[in-house]
């Protein structure tokens, strides 16, 4: 198991930042549903408690849709969406990042994974 490292993140005005502890991410999940598509997200998973919002809650706005289980959290000034709220299959909490807010993460230095969530 590779040691975890220590991630920052944030929406484009810095209102909303985060740190988040993960082994290093050098994948990503591009998925084809309704609003990852229009948004363009690259996103990794952690469990929840590996994650701690360190600015912005009362910045956050939250959208919902579908089968109403992620919340699609945004910035409500600059409108980025930086991570997501959720629960893996068996119920544990977890937090969707979205790479491209990642400060440590060139994008397009990482290996991406395509997603059908269109059809899921």
């Amino acid at each position: 198991m590779a040691e975890q490292q220590t991630y920052h993140g944030s929406c484009h005005c810095g209102a909303v930042r985060y740190e988040a502890k993960s082994e290093p991410i050098t994948q990503a999940l591009s998925c084809n549903c309704s609003m990852c598509r229009r948004k363009g997200t690259l996103l990794a998973f952690i469990p929840a408690h590996d994650f701690s919002l360190k600015s912005g809650e009362g910045a956050l706005t939250d959208y919902q849709f579908n089968k109403h289980v992620i919340h699609h959290l945004f910035c409500r000034a600059c409108g980025v969406t930086s991570f997501a709220r959720g629960a893996m299959p068996d119920g544990t909490p977890m937090i969707a990042l979205n790479v491209r807010c990642i400060d440590e993460i060139d994008p397009d230095a990482i290996t991406v994974n395509r997603f059908d969530g269109k059809s899921a």
